[in-house]
C-alpha cells in the first residue's frame, strides 16, 4: 500500500512563444487534471488517478511533471511493470522529484534491487530529510537487506520526526512483535489505530497479532471491519481463513481462500493453506498443486514438503512419491514422517526391503542436524561436512563484519553449539535476540540451556516467551519438558492435553509424551489411550513403545505384549528411566 502522499505545491517553469488564451487554458486545464490525480493516488484510486494523469499529458502537461505520480497511480493498482518506465530514468519536475525517488526506491525494493533502492532514497532524502514516512521506507529497505538494528534506528528516527505517523507506528509494532513478541506489538498497533481507525494495513496487522495470540473472536471482527472498509480484501480472507482451519473447520477455510481470487498465491503460507484444505475436501491433486508453487517459493519448508508427500499418497502415486523426495532421503533431510510414508510407499510397491530399510532410519532418527538460515551456503556446507573449525573461523568472520546483521550473530551461535561451546552459542544467541527472537531462535537458546543443563536460565527463556507468546507450540513443548524435570506431571499433563486438542492429533512424539504424563499421575486408561494412538500413528517411533510398554506394565495387562514393546524401546534408546522402570513392575508382579 503506497504511503499518504505529501502535498506539495506544483511548480511550473513556462517559457511560452505565443501567449494566446487558449494555451494558458491548455496549461491551466492541466494542471487542474494532476492536481486531481493526486487526490486519486492519495485515496487508493490508482485507476482514477491514471485517467486523470493520461488527460492532463493529453493537455500539453511535459512527461517530467506527470512520471512520479503516474508511476505511484500504476503502483495503486499493483502495476509495477508498468510504472518503471515513468519512474526508472528519474525525469521529474522540482517540485515532484521527492515523489519520484521515493517511488522509485519501493519499486526497485519490492523488485529485489536493493542497491538501486537506496540510490533512489538517498536522492529522496537529500530533498526531504525529515519526512517520517521516507524513513519508514528506508527502515523496511534496511530491513530487507539484513541491517536489521539500522532498520530499528529509521523506525525511531521517524517516529521522534512524528509521533502520530501511522506507518511508522505500524513498523514499529512489527519490529517489537520481531524482536519481543505477539503482546509487546499490541499496543503500537492499537497507537497507530487511535491515529486512524481506517487504516486498512495497520488494522490487518492487528487482526493478524490478535489471531497469532488466540483471540479468534476479535481478529474476526477487526476483520470484518476491513471488509467494510476495503470490500473483497484478500488479506481479510486469508486470516478468516486461518481461524476458520484452526478451528477445524476446513470447508469453511477453502471457501474463503477462495474470494481471495488468487491475489495472495504468491505468499507461501497462502499457498500452505491452500494444500491443507484442499487434502482435508479430499482433492490431493489440487493440494499438491498448491504445496509445490509454495515449495517453489520456500524450497526448505519442511511442513509444505510432508503436506505434499501425503497429499501425493492420497491420490494413489506411490512410485512417484518415492522419486520425489529420493533427494530427501539420500541428503540426510527427510523427517521421520517422510521416511516412514515413503517407506509405505514401497511397501504398496512389493519391496519391503527398503521400506525395511527406511523405517529403520525413521525409528533411529537422522540425528539432530542444525538447520540454519543460510545453511546451503559456505559456512552451512561446514557445518554439514563436520569442518567445524572453517566454520568458526568464518561465522566469527561474519559476525565481526556486521554485527547487527542477525542472520550473522544467530549463525555463529549455532557453530558454537555445533562445537559444544554453549556459553559462546548463548552469548551470539542472545545479541541475535537483541533484533528479533523467532521460534526458530528460541527452541536453540531453550537446547543450548539443556546441554549446559541450566534449569534457571530455560524456565527464564520459557516463562519470558511465553509472556509474549502464549500460543506458542515450541515453547509450551518446553514448558512440558521443564515441568516434568520438575516433576510437576499434572502440568505437564495440561499443558500437553491443549497441544493434543489444538493440532496435535497427529504428533507421535507429543501423545507419547502426554501418554508418560498421565501414566504419571495415575490415570492409566487415559495413558493406554494416547500410547496406543502414538503407537498406532508410527509403529517405529521409540518413545510410542516405551510409552505404550509402560502403560501395559502401569496397568498389569498384557505383560508379553509389554515385554517385546520394552524391549524394542531399549534397543532404539538405551535402558532409559521409564524402560527401567517398566522392567521392575513387571517382575515385581511377576515374583506374586
Amino acid at each position: 500500500m503506497i504511503p499518504p502522499l505529501l502535498v506539495l505545491a506544483v511548480c511550473f517553469s513556462l517559457v511560452l512563444t505565443t501567449a494566446t488564451p487558449v494555451a494558458v487554458g491548455e496549461i491551466s486545464r492541466a494542471d487542474k487534471l494532476i492536481g486531481q490525480g493526486r487526490k486519486a493516488i492519495a485515496r487508493g484510486d490508482g485507476i482514477d488517478a491514471e485517467m486523470k494523469l493520461r488527460a492532463a499529458l493529453e493537455q500539453g502537461a511535459a512527461p517530467p511533471e506527470v512520471n512520479a505520480y503516474m508511476g505511484e497511480a500504476l503502483f495503486a493498482q499493483s502495476r509495477r511493470d508498468r510504472a518503471r518506465p515513468y519512474l526508472a530514468r528519474g525525469e521529474f519536475t522540482q517540485g515532484s522529484a521527492a515523489e519520484g525517488w521515493r517511488a522509485l526506491g519501493l519499486l526497485e525494493r519490492l523488485d529485489g534491487n536493493l542497491p538501486a533502492s537506496g540510490r533512489a532514497y538517498d536522492r529522496a532524502l537529500a530533498i526531504t530529510p525529515n519526512d517520517a514516512g521516507l524513513w519508514v521506507e528506508v527502515g523496511r529497505l534496511r530491513y530487507a537487506g539484513g541491517e536489521h538494528l539500522l532498520a530499528i534506528e529509521a523506525a525511531d528516527r521517524a517516529l521522534k520526526l512524528d509521533e502520530g505517523n501511522v506507518r511508522a507506528l505500524e513498523f514499529r509494532g512489527q519490529l517489537v512483535r520481531d524482536r519481543y513478541g505477539l503482546l509487546a506489538a499490541i499496543p503500537w498497533f492499537e497507537s497507530a489505530i487511535t491515529h486512524d481507525p481506517k487504516d486498512v494495513s495497520v488494522l490487518l496487522e492487528y487482526a493478524a497479532t490478535l489471531g497469532e495470540l488466540g483471540h479468534a473472536s476479535e481478529c474476526l471482527t477487526i476483520t470484518r471491519r476491513v471488509l467494510e472498509l476495503s470490500p473483497k480484501n484478500p488479506r481479510a480472507f486469508y486470516l478468516q481463513a486461518v481461524l476458520a482451519a484452526r478451528a477445524g473447520n476446513y470447508g469453511l477455510a477453502r471457501g474463503l481462500l477462495a474470494r481471495t481470487k488468487g491475489k495472495l498465491d504468491d505468499q507461501p503460507a497462502v499457498l500452505i493453506l491452500r494444500g491443507i484444505t484442499e487434502i482435508a475436501a479430499d482433492n490431493p491433486e489440487a493440494a499438491a498443486e498448491a504445496l509445490e508453487a509454495a515449495l517453489r517459493l520456500r524450497p526448505d519448508n519442511m511442513h509444505a514438503r510432508e503436506l505434499l508427500l501425503r497429499a501425493i499418497v492420497m491420490a494413489g502415486q506411490y512410485r512417484y512419491a518415492i522419486l520425489r523426495f529420493a533427494d530427501d532421503i539420500a541428503d540426510g533431510d527427510a523427517s521421520p514422517y517422510m521416511l516412514t510414508t515413503v517407506a509405505r510407499a514401497w511397501e504398496v510397491l512389493g519391496d519391503r526391503q527398503h521400506a525395511g530399510e527406511l523405517l529403520d532410519r525413521a525409528a533411529r532418527g537422522q540425528g539432530a542436524q542444525l538447520r540454519v538460515l543460510g545453511e546451503s551456503g559456505r559456512i552451512g556446507q561446514m557445518l554439514h561436512l563436520g569442518q567445524t573449525g572453517e566454520a568458526q573461523v568464518a561465522a566469527e568472520a561474519l559476525r565481526r563484519s556486521d554485527p547487527g546483521f542477525y542472520d550473522a550473530q544467530a549463525l555463529a551461535g549455532d557453530v558454537q553449539l555445533a562445537m559444544g561451546h554453549v556459553a559462546e552459542a548463548q552469548e551470539r544467541y542472545a545479541l541475535a535476540s537483541q533484533i528479533r527472537l523467532p521460534e526458530s531462535l528460541f527452541e536453540r537458546r531453550f537446547a543450548a540451556y539443556a546441554m549446559a543443563h541450566d534449569q534457571k536460565g530455560a524456565r527464564e527463556l520459557v516463562a519470558a516467551y511465553l509472556g509474549q507468546n502464549p500460543t506458542s507450540r515450541p515453547a509450551l513443548r518446553a514448558a512440558a519438558e521443564l515441568a516434568v524435570g520438575a516433576g510437576d506431571l499434572g502440568r505437564a499433563r495440561t499443558i500437553l492435553a491443549w497441544l493434543r486438542n489444538n493440532g496435535g492429533e497427529g504428533d507421535v512424539d507429543l501423545r507419547a509424551d502426554l501418554a508418560m504424563a498421565e501414566a504419571g499421575t495415575g490415570d492409566l486408561a487415559a495413558a493406554r489411550e494416547n500410547a496406543l494412538a502414538a503407537y498406532r500413528l508410527q509403529r517405529s517411533n521409540p518413545l510410542a513403545a516405551q510409552a505404550l510398554g509402560y502403560s501395559y506394565a502401569a496397568s498389569g495387562d498384557y505383560a508379553p505384549q509389554a515385554r517385546a514393546l520394552l524391549d524394542k524401546a531399549q534397543a532404539l534408546l538405551g535402558n532409559t528411566a521409564p524402560v527401567a522402570e517398566a522392567r521392575r513392575r513387571l517382575q515385581g508382579r511377576a515374583a506374586r
